[in-house]
């Protein structure tokens, strides 16, 4: 559908989150479950439970650095840069827990990955309060982080028996 000369598009719903990130966003929750799920079902799966648990450290380390560069690039639009100087630190702190995490041992990776991707989810909504952010990016993120943050916690506790 094209719009007339001259003619806006309707505001979306602040409520609605657009198709494009939802979808793309629960996409990106597949690897987390099918990792975490995959480790208590080793023979199915095909490969050693510690492999799988390496493999989802790394994909949450990943994730952490992905949800920093979010909030650093939403801090360089801003004009006062004076007034974004905490969300820089924000930004490149979840990239450094993430790294350090990758350095545990056994299940303590995950465990301190779901954490920090629980944490971000509310800290991240702060966005939306501070204008940095649209209205369905708090939302987003709370849904994601949830999704992200139980599967590395489920995958840490079915680890600690490997």
């Amino acid at each position: 559908m094209s719009l007339a000369p001259g003619a806006t598009p309707a505001p979306q719903s602040q409520a609605s989150i657009p198709s494009a990130p939802l979808i793309l966003g629960l996409s990106g929750l597949l690897p987390f479950w099918a990792l975490a799920l995959g480790i208590p079902f080793t023979p199915i799966a095909g490969y050693p439970a510690a492999t799988l648990a390496t493999a989802l450290a790394g994909y949450g380390a990943v994730i952490l650095s992905f949800l920093g560069g979010i909030r650093w690039g939403l801090a360089t639009r801003q004009m006062e840069q004076r007034d974004v100087a905490l969300h820089y630190l924000i930004a490149v702190v979840p990239s450094l827990i993430g790294w350090a995490a990758l350095g545990l041992n056994g299940p303590w990776r995950l465990l301190v990955l779901g954490l920090v991707i629980l944490a971000l989810g509310p800290i991240d909504r702060r966005l939306i309060a501070e204008g940095l952010a649209p209205p369905w990016y708090g939302r987003l993120r709370i849904i994601l982080s949830l999704g992200a943050g139980l599967a590395l916690l489920f995958g840490a506790w079915v680890s600690r028996a490997s």
